[in-house]
């Protein structure tokens, strides 16, 4: 065996390894890039009765409340989740979400449900959920049907 052949063989597996090493720090750092992805209803949202889901791929998100606790539960773990309620006259209120028991479920206590606990109420709502540099982002109107 020449010389070349054992200089090849003794460095070949440091290239590779080096090679993996930096392919992975590439997609790492190619996931963590700042983007930005809209979030659809699928179909009718109404929160009170727990009928909101917002999809945007595979990634959804299911918004809903119960006695005055707003919670959000997601398909991929969040980093972070705020939603926002908008009056008529556009103000705007934002409640940054908590974890509950995992990053998979979030909830805060909101006045949502005393705005549209009856039939036909409407309120336009807006989320922010966060996941790595990805911000998944919807403004959606929930209504009440039942």
């Amino acid at each position: 065996m020449s010389r070349h052949k054992k200089i090849a063989f003794f460095v070949a597996p440091f290239l590779a390894l080096g090679g993996y090493i930096l392919s992975d720090m590439y997609m790492e750092y190619k996931a963590n890039e700042k983007r930005v992805f809209e979030l659809v209803p699928e179909g009718h949202c109404d929160i009170i009765h727990e009928k909101c889901v917002l999809k945007s791929g595979d990634f959804k998100i299911n918004v809903y409340d119960k006695n005055g606790i707003t919670s959000i539960n997601s398909t991929f773990p969040l980093d972070e989740v705020v939603i926002f309620l908008v009056d008529s006259a556009k103000e705007i209120q934002s409640y940054p979400m908590g974890m509950k028991d995992s990053p998979y479920y979030w909830h805060r206590e909101t006045p949502l449900r005393s705005r549209i606990a009856e039939k036909g109420q409407k309120q336009k709502l807006r989320v922010i959920a966060t996941i790595k540099g990805g911000k998944y982002i919807s403004e959606f109107y929930s209504q009440t049907v039942k």
